[in-house]
């Protein structure tokens, strides 16, 4: 018997096509994705992974995703923490984050997060609309998650160390070029970061960023470099489910994720697997589903 949850998917996403399109699902590669996902897909594949709560990321730029992420998780226990979207160079930032916590769900909207990786500024994060923006974000209590390519990790980097009161999420480990086998300069800015206290990262997006053969051990260069950058206690799985399934089924995915740290301690692994997440998002125990049996040890 437990009552502590086993693992939190820390990252992953639906969507509605019948609601809005998703711009970015574009080309041969990507038609997999071309169709609605929801929440009922993920929940007999999470139960079966030993995923016991979740937190739902947006995917768009668009007002209009964020409300309705929250009433998801306003009304299915599956969803402890939302990420949601904001424009945050309007200048009644501050005012929309306070109408969003309103809303249903609204209690269990922890963070925000916008696709910096799309812009082609890569000093995009320090401008001065931005940052007031990040303050606004900071001040209503919320996390940043970072969607960034290495290129933008430099700004990262000074943006985070600007603005000490904002805790900053790595989503995707700052996508290094994993296909290619290449660490730097990837390592150096992602170790940068790293020293930066108000800083996570988040295991996550592994596997569509791989080279198509990939193996274990091509990945473990990559997630060793985060772990010994930022250590467990900073760390956080994500699935990134459904982009994840173009290159594994759930399961896949979540068992990879727990052969990467293996090597862990217990209490490391637990870190790794929900504690940070618990901590770092402030998820709410009342949101947070804990079994009553797992056959999932840590």
């Amino acid at each position: 018997m437990t009552t502590t949850p086993t693992i939190i998917d820390a990252h992953h996403h639906v969507w509605d096509l019948t609601v809005r399109d998703q711009p970015w699902i574009t080309g041969e590669a990507l038609a997999p994705l071309r169709r609605s996902f929801s929440l009922d897909d993920l929940r007999s594949e999470a139960e079966a992974a030993g995923v016991t709560s979740t937190v739902l990321v947006q995917t768009v730029t668009v007002a209009e995703e964020t409300p309705e992420l929250l009433a998801l998780a306003a009304t299915d226990p599956l969803v402890a923490g939302v990420v949601g979207w904001t424009d945050l160079t309007a200048p009644d930032v501050a005012e929309t984050l306070a109408r969003l916590r309103e809303l249903p769900g609204g209690d269990r909207l922890v963070g925000i997060r916008h696709q910096v990786q799309e812009e082609p500024d890569p000093d995009w994060l320090l401008r001065s609309d931005v940052r007031r923006g990040l303050i606004a974000v900071a001040e209503s209590g919320l996390v940043y998650d970072l969607v960034v390519k290495p290129r933008q990790l430099a700004a990262a980097v000074s943006v985070a160390a600007d603005l000490p009161e904002l805790t900053f999420v790595l989503d995707h480990l700052g996508k290094p070029p994993m296909a290619t086998g290449r660490l730097q300069p990837w390592a150096g800015w992602v170790s940068r970061l790293a020293e930066v206290p108000n800083t996570a990262c988040k295991l996550s997006g592994l596997l569509t960023e791989a080279a198509p053969t990939w193996t274990v051990q091509d990945l473990r260069r990559y997630t060793d470099t985060v772990l010994h950058a930022f250590g467990p206690d900073r760390l956080m799985f994500g699935s990134d489910w459904p982009v994840s399934t173009l290159a594994a089924d759930y399961q896949d995915v979540v068992h990879t994720s727990r052969a990467l740290i293996e090597h862990l301690s217990a209490q490391e692994q637990a870190a790794a697997l929900h504690r940070t997440a618990i901590r770092v998002y402030d998820l709410s125990t009342d949101h947070v589903t804990a079994p009553t049996r797992s056959n999932h040890r840590l």
